[in-house]
């Protein structure tokens, strides 16, 4: 079982280091880790944010996981070499185009949320977010206009085959879940969209035990906040993905609580290739004092034995162990609390 750990930049070493204890607490047999660097600190010690031994361990591990990239020293970098290339160009080489972000309220959290606690109770959703495509991976500019002023452009496109394949992702997750899906566009407005709810719609003649909903995303960012309990699995394209995860997150009282998965195709010995990694950045402003919460990086280690090695029963666990200390008062300064990363880390042991 071997995994690819990338540490990466800011906070991620100091997450990835508890989320590496809990999963060497498991004590699990041929569990093998082995390190590389991405982001700004590969940028300054290889040149590259994504160094070809980096890309190399990848492809040679059954799962990876990730900590944070991105670094304030690095922004004047042209865009090919800044950190979150890094995070962007293992999405795309390892052809991980499909990123489940699940958002749950713990319990005991609901007066953390930025909604109403008997809101935020309601909250229980998986976010199925579509990774290669969109914006991030079209083709992009900035140009002078003939009179002399700068024009900014980015090309917004999705291949039909693009979408089919995330929208059987989301259809399965759904089927099981609660067997209902919501699809976010802005078919109103974009071509692009309109493709994308064109082919949802004729993936799910495949799915009839599925309830299908559409929604623009400007109204789903609306029923987020008014009546998340509405949801259950929500497929979108990259760039309202990203944005309707993170603010999925405050719903649920922080973002050092959400993790994620990015998975693929590829099959291996155990499970689907995947890459696992807190939905959180690298926070420099933090970086190195200890404050982090761990636990999205925890949570992420457990979807990985989840997904990519079979190994529910330990996932389960480490998701138990995460809840029990947030029970028992266990809260970072995230969630108004006063215990460090590695007192986080020793809590969720203590209770693993």
């Amino acid at each position: 079982m071997k995994v690819a750990v990338f540490p990466g930049d800011g906070i991620g070493p100091e997450v990835t280091r508890e989320a590496i204890r809990v999963l060497e607490a498991l004590d699990l047999p041929a569990l093998t880790l082995f390190e590389g660097d991405v982001g700004g600190i590969a940028y300054k010690r290889h040149g590259h944010p994504l160094p070809p031994e980096t890309l190399a361990m990848a492809r040679a591990a059954d799962a990876v996981l990730f900590g944070a990239v991105g670094d304030p020293e690095c922004d004047g970098l042209e865009r090919a070499l800044r950190p979150e290339q890094a995070i962007l160009g293992l999405r795309a080489a390892l052809g991980l185009f499909a990123n489940l972000r699940p958002a749950t309220t713990f319990p005991g959290l609901e007066g953390m949320s930025a909604l109403r606690p008997e809101i935020a109770r309601s909250i229980d959703l998986l976010i199925v977010r579509e990774l290669n495509g969109d914006v991030y991976f079209g083709d992009k500019a900035i140009e002078t206009l003939p009179d002399g002023r700068r024009r900014g452009w980015d090309m917004m496109s999705y291949a039909e085959d693009e979408v089919r394949r995330i929208a059987h992702v989301a259809f399965r997750a759904a089927q099981g879940r609660k067997r209902r899906l919501c699809s976010v566009d802005k078919a109103n407005v974009l071509e692009t969209s309109q493709l994308w709810r064109d082919v949802v719609i004729e993936v799910a003649s495949e799915y009839p035990d599925v309830a299908l909903e559409h929604m623009y995303v400007d109204n789903a960012a609306m029923q987020l906040v008014r009546d998340p309990g509405r949801f259950d699995v929500v497929v979108t394209g990259n760039l309202f993905g990203d944005i309707l995860s993170d603010q999925a997150s405050m719903c649920v009282g922080s973002i050092g609580l959400l993790a994620s998965a990015a998975l693929g195709e590829q099959q291996t010995e155990f499970g689907t290739f995947g890459l696992y990694e807190p939905i959180h950045g690298s926070a420099p402003d933090i970086a190195g004092q200890g404050k982090a919460n761990p636990m999205a990086t925890i949570l992420s280690a457990a979807m990985m034995l989840r997904h990519s090695f079979g190994r529910e029963a330990e996932a389960a666990r480490i998701e138990a162990a995460v809840a029990a200390a947030l029970a028992d008062g266990i809260r970072g300064s995230d969630l108004g609390g006063d215990a460090g990363t590695g007192a986080i880390g020793d809590a969720v042991l203590a209770r693993l």
